[in-house]
C-alpha cells in the first residue's frame, strides 16, 4: 500500500481536469480568487443563457425561486436558517454593509486586529472618521505560539467603550484560525457586537453559525467553495436584520411584499445584475463535496494534511521553523521569508516567481521583522511536487542573495 504522500500525487492529477487553470503555471494561489471548475461554470452558462432567452420572465418569474433554492443549500452547509443569510458580491461588500448601516458616537471604540484584511480595515477607518470614533487595534503577534495568544491580546484591548469588534475567522495575509467561537461568547458576554470577515472560512474549515452565533458574518463563496466569481453571503442574527441595510437602497425599501423579511427583500434586489454567481453556489457546494468519498470533511481533511506537508517542504528548503502549529491553519499556510529576501519587495519577488519560474504563490508584506512573508494554499488539484518546486525556488534564490 502506497505512503500517504504517493496516494496524494497519484490523486491530484485526476482532479486537475475539473479546472480551467493554465497547467504551464504551479498555481498555488487558490487562497486569493478561488478557482470555478468548469462543471460550475457551465451551469452557470445555462442560467445566463436562461436570463437572456427571455429576460422579463426570468426576472418575473425564475429569478426568486432559483435565488431562493441556492440559499437554501448554503444554509444546510453553513448551520444556518436561510431567513438569516442574503448574498452579496464579496465578503468585503458584506463588511461595509454591516458597517453603513450602524450608528457610532465619538466616544466609541472599534476594536480589530493587525492582521485584518486591509480592504476591511479601510472600511472601519472610514466609518470611524465619520462619526469620530476610535479605532483600537490589537497586535497580536506572528509567529505565535497557540489560540491563547489571540484571545488573550483581544480580550486585553476591550474597554467599556468598545461598542464593535470586527475580527476575521481565518486571516487573509497570515492563514491563521482564530477561535471565533470562544471570541464571540466573551464579547457578547460584555454586550459588544461581533463582526466576523470570514472571506476564507466557508470550505476551508467546517463553519457552523448555530454554534458560532456571531452577531455578523460574511463569507465569500467564491473561495473554498469554489462558487463563480461574484458570491458572498451575509448573516446578521435575527433581532439585528431590521437596521442592516445593503449599500444600494432600492425597491425593496417599501416593497409591499410580505412572504419575506425587509432584510432579504432588500438585499435580493438591489437594480439589475447578473445574479447567476448567486444561483450557483448551492451547485458548487454539491460539487466540491462529490469529489472524494468522505465528502465535505474529507475534502477539507485532504487540503489541510496537504498544506501541512506542504510547508514542511518549503521550511525545509529554507532551513526554517514553522510559525504556528499546524492546528492553527486549514489550508493556507504562511511561512516568514529569511532576512536575506528583504532585498526585494512583495511584488518583485512575486513577479521573479511568476515570470522566472511559472510559479503562482502570494507574497505578503508584513509590518515588522520578517517583512516578507510566503502564503501556500492548498486545493485538490495542488500536487506535492508544486511545493517541492517552490522550495527549490527558492532555496536557490536564497543562496543568489547570500553570495551576491
Amino acid at each position: 500500500m502506497g505512503t500517504e504522500n504517493e496516494i496524494i500525487n497519484s490523486i491530484s492529477p485526476c482532479f486537475q481536469r475539473f479546472w480551467l487553470l493554465d497547467r504551464n503555471i504551479t498555481f498555488l494561489n487558490h487562497g486569493s480568487f478561488g478557482a470555478c471548475p468548469g462543471h460550475v461554470l457551465e451551469v452557470q452558462a445555462k442560467l445566463r443563457s436562461q436570463l437572456e432567452n427571455e429576460p422579463l420572465r426570468f426576472f418575473g418569474r425564475e429569478w426568486e425561486p432559483l435565488l431562493d433554492a441556492s440559499r437554501s443549500g448554503l444554509g444546510t452547509f453553513l448551520g444556518a436558517d436561510e431567513e438569516d443569510l442574503v448574498f452579496v458580491p464579496n465578503a468585503t461588500t458584506g463588511v461595509n454593509a454591516v458597517l453603513r448601516s450602524l450608528r457610532f458616537a465619538a466616544d466609541d471604540e472599534l476594536l480589530t486586529t493587525n492582521h485584518e484584511y486591509n480592504a476591511c480595515r479601510n472600511a472601519l477607518d472610514f466609518v470611524a472618521s465619520r462619526s469620530g470614533a476610535k479605532v483600537v487595534v490589537a497586535n497580536i503577534p506572528f509567529p505565535l505560539r497557540s489560540h491563547t495568544q489571540i484571545i488573550e491580546t483581544i480580550l486585553g484591548k476591550v474597554t467599556a467603550k468598545t461598542r464593535l469588534v470586527l475580527l476575521d475567522h481565518i486571516t487573509s495575509q497570515t492563514g491563521l484560525i482564530f477561535p471565533i467561537q470562544q471570541l464571540c461568547r466573551e464579547l457578547q458576554q460584555r454586550n459588544i457586537n461581533v463582526l466576523v470577515d470570514a472571506a476564507h472560512a466557508p470550505g476551508m474549515i467546517p463553519v457552523n453559525l448555530r454554534e458560532i452565533d456571531p452577531t455578523y458574518y460574511t463569507g465569500n463563496c467564491h473561495k473554498w467553495l469554489c462558487a463563480p466569481k461574484g458570491a458572498a453571503f451575509l448573516y446578521v442574527k435575527r433581532e439585528k436584520q431590521p437596521e442592516i441595510r445593503p449599500l444600494t437602497i432600492s425597491h425593496g425599501a417599501n416593497s409591499k411584499l410580505t412572504h419575506k423579511s425587509r432584510f432579504q427583500l432588500e438585499f435580493d434586489w438591489m437594480g439589475t445584475d447578473d445574479p447567476t454567481a448567486y444561483m450557483c453556489v448551492s451547485e458548487a457546494i454539491e460539487f466540491m463535496g462529490s469529489l472524494v468519498s468522505d465528502g465535505w470533511d474529507g475534502l477539507m481533511q485532504r487540503n489541510h494534511e496537504l498544506v501541512v506537508q506542504g510547508r514542511e517542504i518549503i521550511c525545509s528548503a529554507l532551513d526554517i521553523l514553522p510559525p504556528c502549529s499546524e492546528e492553527m491553519i486549514g489550508s493556507m499556510a504562511t511561512i516568514p521569508l529569511p532576512k536575506v529576501f528583504d532585498k526585494y519587495t512583495h511584488m518583485s519577488l512575486h513577479d521573479r516567481l511568476f515570470d522566472e519560474f511559472g510559479i503562482e504563490v502570494q507574497i505578503v508584506p508584513w509590518e515588522i521583522e520578517p517583512k516578507l512573508l510566503i502564503r501556500i494554499s492548498a486545493q485538490i488539484y495542488n500536487t506535492l511536487e508544486q511545493y517541492e518546486y517552490l522550495g527549490k525556488v527558492l532555496r536557490e534564490l536564497a543562496f543568489i542573495l547570500q553570495t551576491a
